[in-house]
């Protein structure tokens, strides 16, 4: 017999069978509630975790910003160090070479940061990779900015030492010579006309009348002024950076003893005082105390093909003028 399942009813004080289909219901009803249980702690245990609350989304909302302000920024940062680097480049092939300084070397330019590490206080922060390579790149910049900005310094003192020493350079004849013909004997040995013995002549003699303008012919102060044996009168020029001139035979010195004279400044006339055979001017240059060819000089005042006119008729000429 099979087992069969009873309910107790109050009212009649006897049991009755259970039918098996109420016992069906009961058992779907109750795995229904159980499963929809289930699903409810589910669905809100996935709820939960998906959506934030306004304090995370605002906070998921600045992190997103901050990615996209730190991509803009490396991003500037790098471009500044293209820019740099381009600056970099002109300023040792360029400038440097120009005014004659010696290149910084990469080495110098790229050089880190030696000691500590600045940077270990950010590596407890939650972006403090992100945070760290910005830091280091700036820092980096900004050691290149540093080093570019003495390098520019450097240049301008030295354009403007450059410009000053241009200046002071014996660079023009010492008398007005635009046809040529005023250059009566060169440098270097040459026949002395009154002691009629091959002699160095250390400088070169203009002919020109007597009282014809002299010119100095870079900026400098007068180190000398008046009668000085066989130069007669004479001027002597110290231009600094090594270089002195000397004009001689004049026959009336205009600059003074410590005077401050400007190339194109007339500082005398010529004459034919001294040892000399007749009016002109002697001139010499001077480089750290040695006598050299002033022809060589000339540049500033002549074009390439007069130049080599000029250079030609010095070496031609055997016999000085005094």
């Amino acid at each position: 017999m099979a087992n069969k399942k009873f309910k107790y009813n109050a009212q009649t004080t006897s049991f009755k069978p259970i039918r098996k289909r109420r016992i069906r219901k009961i058992k779907n009803l109750a795995v229904f509630l159980i499963v929809t249980a289930f699903f409810g702690v589910i669905s809100g245990f996935v709820f939960s975790n998906k959506v934030n609350s306004p304090e995370e989304n605002s906070l998921a909302a600045e992190l997103q910003e901050m990615k996209i302000q730190y991509e803009l920024l490396n991003k500037k940062v790098k471009q500044s160090q293209e820019v740099l680097g381009q600056i970099e480049n002109r300023d040792n092939n360029i400038y440097r070479s120009y005014f004659e300084l010696e290149p910084i070397s990469d080495d110098v330019r790229k050089a880190g940061f030696g000691g500590v590490n600045r940077y270990s206080k950010f590596s407890d922060w939650k972006y403090g990779d992100m945070v760290s390579e910005v830091a280091k790149n700036i820092d980096i910049l900004n050691k290149q900015m540093v080093i570019q900005s003495k390098s520019l310094d450097e240049i301008i003192i030295s354009a403007k030492e450059k410009d000053k020493m241009l200046s002071h350079l014996p660079a023009i004849q010492p008398v007005a010579n635009k046809d040529l013909t005023r250059l009566a004997s060169g440098y270097g040995m040459r026949m002395h006309p009154i002691l009629k013995i091959s002699k160095m002549h250390t400088g070169t003699d203009f002919a020109a009348h007597t009282g014809t303008p002299i010119y100095a012919t870079g900026d400098g102060t007068v180190k000398l002024s008046g009668r000085e044996g066989g130069y007669g009168n004479v001027v002597v020029i110290n231009h600094g950076y090594g270089y002195e001139t000397l004009y001689a035979h004049m026959s009336k010195v205009k600059a003074k003893r410590g005077q401050k004279v400007k190339r194109g400044d007339i500082i005398g006339y010529v004459g034919s005082t001294g040892l000399s055979t007749g009016p002109h001017l002697h001139y010499e240059i001077h480089k750290d105390g040695k006598p050299i060819d002033p022809v060589s000089y000339f540049y500033q005042d002549v074009s390439p093909d007069e130049f080599k006119i000029l250079l030609d008729k010095s070496q031609q000429m055997s016999v000085s003028l005094d």
